[in-house]
């Protein structure tokens, strides 16, 4: 069952209220931070850029009404990083997820996005809201620059293909060895800055051999981040790409623990689905908590 999704807190003229949720983590001052805007209808799209560098959060998600294209959404939202908008991502709707369900919603709220209406299932806890989400099906096929960043990881190979998955964003995948490989990544962001419209994800597994648990770290200069702690639209075609190549198992969900080198733990999972060979569904799934209100004075 779905509930209407809360009337935005008022706020004087001129202000903004928002809310700070960490995503991906159910204790506060882990997982990956989001600051959630209500009532963004009037605010203009440069405004909102301006507004998303000003919070120098690796995302920022504005809330307005739902547009005639998209009859069955309950809400629209914008995703800025400090740099460009997003057609998609993964935890800066968690969050927002989590922010809608403290303010009441329950059940399932439905957020039209650039890349279509996506649905979000809610289930209250513990002090933190459990989110699930359905994912657009990526794109995917082999990366042309994959060997600049191979160079720029510092890194001689990939225990897989270095493939780019678009689901919205443009994930670039790159696997290691094994956790101690992981952690010791120095990325050379300079020479990652010139790769537009990508974020680079270097994952490994546990190697306990069950496929089910992995950690991942994301870097993207091309959209203002250095290092992300958690990477929700990166979660799904992770999955997918450790599915394809038989690392990790379809219908099932996998662990994916992000940010831990950061001091900011996250915890995504994942699970991929297929119908008749052709991938049918991809789910992430985590927790949100709220961590701070505030009122923007502009």
């Amino acid at each position: 069952m779905t509930a209407a999704v809360p009337a935005a807190p008022r706020a004087a003229p001129g202000t903004h209220r928002y809310v700070v949720a960490d995503a991906f983590a159910d204790t506060p001052l882990l997982g990956n931070p989001v600051a959630v805007f209500f009532g963004a209808d009037n605010i203009p799209a440069e405004t909102m850029q301006r507004i998303a560098r000003e919070m120098n959060l690796s995302e920022v998600v504005f809330l307005l009404r739902p547009t005639g294209g998209a009859p069955d959404a309950d809400v629209r939202v914008r995703i800025f990083t400090p740099v460009n908008e997003l057609p998609f991502a993964g935890h800066p709707l968690l969050g927002a997820a989590g922010v809608l369900a403290d303010a009441g919603a329950h059940g399932q709220v439905r957020m039209q996005t650039a890349m279509g209406t996506v649905p979000f299932d809610l289930e209250a806890g513990a002090g933190a809201v459990r989110v699930r989400m359905v994912q657009p099906v990526p794109e995917w096929g082999p990366y042309e620059h994959a060997d600049t960043v191979l160079r720029a990881l510092d890194l001689e190979d990939s225990v897989l293909p270095v493939e780019v998955y678009r689901n919205g964003p443009r994930h670039v995948f790159v696997g290691l060895e094994d956790y101690a490989a992981l952690s010791a990544v120095r990325p050379d962001l300079r020479a990652l800055e010139p790769l537009p419209d990508m974020a680079v994800n270097c994952f490994a597994g546990a190697g306990t051999g069950s496929g089910t648990e992995w950690r991942s770290r994301m870097f993207s200069p091309a959209y203002g981040v250095a290092e992300d702690a958690a990477t929700g639209s990166a979660a799904g075609p992770l999955a997918l790409h450790l599915a394809r190549y038989g690392l990790a198992p379809y219908g099932t969900w996998i662990d994916i623990h992000q940010g831990v080198d950061m001091g900011r733990p996250s915890h995504m999972r994942a699970r991929v689905t297929r119908d008749g060979g052709a991938v049918s569904r991809v789910e992430v799934g985590g927790d949100a908590v709220i961590v701070a209100r505030g009122t923007l004075l502009v």
